[in-house]
């Protein structure tokens, strides 16, 4: 559900970033006056883990289409909405300026779909309440399969309202729309199942993980040794290998748009902001599309062995810049509000 600059009018584009780069700033406030320290490791391989599980798309039978999580309740889960937010900003950056997964322009929305939706009405909203104070594991299961379909149907929902307030592609909004939420309820199904059963493994795992998190408390001298290594070791697999076998169908918003106008690209604009800034993400993309750039040549393997290549490439170099970005989002914002406490003290 990334969507791409050309469905995007700079006006459009300009304001969802102002929005996004706003939460940003909230959300910075409340992880220096709230985090565990503890807690920003876990941001760093949860960071690396999602960049991970986004790389693989499944196949939505009897449609043609495929789906990928978004990670962002799964987050909020673990580390609280304004954590949650911090980390799915940071995958999304970090796709977009070096993998070319996402528009530039169109960042800004892609992160208020995949990271407000989840993170502040779905997780506070509809997860909490289902689970109520003393959570058990199978209503951990009901409201995390119902969180991700209602997170992703908000978040397909923006998508259809960007594009149409925008008014580049002349998408008509009622086909539209009539597409994207049907497509997207059946990929919320999968990534609600994904996501209790990550849930799951952590309640048995550390069950004091969710219920400090759930209750916004520190997590003391909780070891989360072993829980931090699981996360790494999976994101390494799932980026490194598991990603080779990735759906090649067209995902729920390629799809839509193909069903409306019979191709999943949309034209090219005239938008001198749409020129400079697709300029720019070629420049800063070193794996495009996560794979090898085009030109490149490996002599001694086959064409599909070079793909597998650039994709593990891909998923380790991914996941590593992701971990570091999270992790030293976390660190920085955990020291300054160190530093101001010092500063307070008489």
């Amino acid at each position: 559900m990334h969507m791409a600059d050309a469905l995007i009018s700079p006006a459009v584009g300009g304001t969802l970033w102002a929005v996004s780069a706003g939460t940003i700033a909230y959300c910075s406030s409340r992880v220096s006056k709230h985090l565990d320290e503890r807690k920003v490791p876990l941001m760093g391989v949860l960071g690396a883990f999602i960049f991970a599980v986004q790389m693989i798309n499944f196949a939505i039978p009897a449609t043609g289409s495929s789906g990928h999580l978004g990670g962002g309740l799964l987050l909020a889960i673990l580390l609280g909405p304004s954590a949650a937010f911090l980390t799915i900003a940071s995958v999304l950056m970090v796709q977009a300026l070096f993998f070319a997964d996402g528009g530039l322009l169109a960042l800004g929305c892609n992160i208020f779909n995949l990271g407000v939706f989840p993170a502040f009405i779905a997780y506070p909203f509809i997860y909490k309440k289902i689970i109520g104070q003393n959570p058990r594991q199978t209503r951990m299961v009901i409201a995390a399969i119902v969180a991700a379909v209602v997170g992703l149907q908000f978040g397909s929902l923006g998508v259809v309202l960007e594009t149409v307030a925008s008014g580049v592609s002349a998408l008509p909004f009622k086909t539209f729309l009539l597409l994207m939420q049907p497509i997207h309820l059946g990929i919320g199904i999968v990534e609600g199942i994904v996501t209790a059963l990550v849930v799951a493994f952590v309640y048995r795992a550390r069950p004091e993980v969710l219920q400090n998190t759930l209750h916004e408390k520190p997590l003391g001298k909780l070891p989360l040794r072993s829980l931090t290594v699981t996360f790494l070791v999976a994101a390494l697999l799932i980026g490194g290998i598991f990603s080779w076998f990735a759906s090649e169908h067209p995902d729920g918003l390629e799809w839509s748009i193909a069903k409306v106008t019979g191709s999943e690209e949309i034209p090219e604009t005239s938008y001198r902001e749409h020129e400079e800034l697709a300029a720019l993400q070629e420049k800063t993309a070193f794996l495009p599309g996560y794979a090898l750039p085009t030109g490149t040549t490996i002599d001694v393997v086959a064409s599909s062995t070079e793909e597998r290549i650039g994709t593990s490439l891909s998923g380790v170099i991914g996941g590593t810049i992701t971990l570091i970005v999270s992790f030293l989002i976390g660190f920085f914002l955990k020291k300054r509000a160190s530093g101001q406490r010092v500063q307070m003290e008489p």
